[in-house]
């Protein structure tokens, strides 16, 4: 079978077909029950952050060097000459000259699409600003099928900052080709964006509005959690809305048993100790398998055949 990510740049979430979205799945898959560390012999990735990361990094540069690759780059984009003010265009062109792919963090939205412009070689979006972040997609779509066996026909609540959460948009916009049922948990000011919502609308996807964590609980397959962000709000106001959306232990009697808790991470206080010993708490073992979704999506990306 022709491999369709071959020498693909890896921008959006919406670039990928339900094909191409299965086959990272199915590598992922294969890569964590058998690993390989040929598939990227003799490569050399740059690993560009202009903004801080600890999972995408760390898990990209532990992916590339497992499958026998070699990875240049920085952590920190004010060590670099953007500093000096080389424009993104120049730096990706030189970065590029050097290396067989190029993964990219940066605050500004839309700039890994403009990566990608002027780049010899596929770049991969490890985060634009707000705007997508297609790997955590797809260790989120890996971790959903493991977890449940199928993609298609779930049901899935999102909960916390849903308007500024780079990672339910992507995801909600992934799972939106499976025909999945979304209930949206968040506060007015939080909501998930009218654009995405309209998305939905126009695939005749079902989803809820609600405000009540406790009440969506039985109703789903996979809790995805997010941080509600301190800096959004005034105090008292933060208080009234983060008691809202706290996961405890206690919350699951009704559960169904086949629910799962994902979380993008880090956590800070939206998913209380508790529940990290209860079987329906997977984020961790989510975070884990960011290395095999993110070395199926390289070796796919570098390679013709898999």
């Amino acid at each position: 079978m022709t491999n369709p990510l071959y020498r693909k740049h890896i921008i959006s979430i919406p670039d990928f077909s339900r094909e191409e979205l299965e086959l990272v799945v199915a590598t992922a898959a294969s890569l964590k029950a058998a690993p390989r560390n040929d598939l990227l012999r003799g490569r050399l990735i740059a690993s560009c952050f202009f903004e801080p990361s600890t999972r995408t990094r760390l898990s990209f540069e532990t992916s590339v060097q497992r499958l026998g690759g070699t990875v240049i780059g920085f952590s920190d984009g004010a060590n670099t000459s953007a500093k000096k003010g080389e424009t993104l265009a120049d730096t990706i062109k030189i970065i590029s000259s050097y290396t067989d792919a190029v993964v990219m963090r940066h605050p500004k939205e839309g700039a890994a699409r403009l990566a990608s412009e002027f780049s010899a070689v596929p770049v991969i979006n490890g985060g634009d600003g707000a705007n997508q972040h297609p790997t955590q997609t797809l260790l989120d779509l890996f971790t959903i099928r493991e977890t449940q066996g199928r993609l298609d026909k779930l049901s899935l609540a999102f909960v916390g900052d849903l308007k500024y959460g780079r990672t339910v948009h992507s995801l909600a916009q992934a799972l939106s080709l499976f025909d999945c049922h979304f209930y949206f948990v968040a506060p007015d000011a939080l909501a998930m964006p009218d654009y995405l919502c309209e998305e939905l609308d126009e695939k005749g996807i079902a989803y809820t509005l609600c405000d009540s964590l406790e009440e969506v609980i039985p109703l789903v397959d996979i809790l995805y959690m997010t941080r509600v962000q301190r800096e959004r709000f005034d105090e008292a106001e933060f208080k009234k809305i983060q008691g809202q959306y706290v996961l405890r232990a206690d919350m699951f009697r009704h559960a169904r048993d086949n629910l799962r808790v994902l979380h993008p991470l880090p956590r800070v206080d939206e998913i209380t100790p508790d529940v990290d010993a209860t079987p329906y708490a997977y984020y961790f073992e989510q975070a884990k398998n960011g290395v095999f979704a993110r070395q199926a999506l390289l070796a796919l990306v570098l390679n013709e055949t898999v």
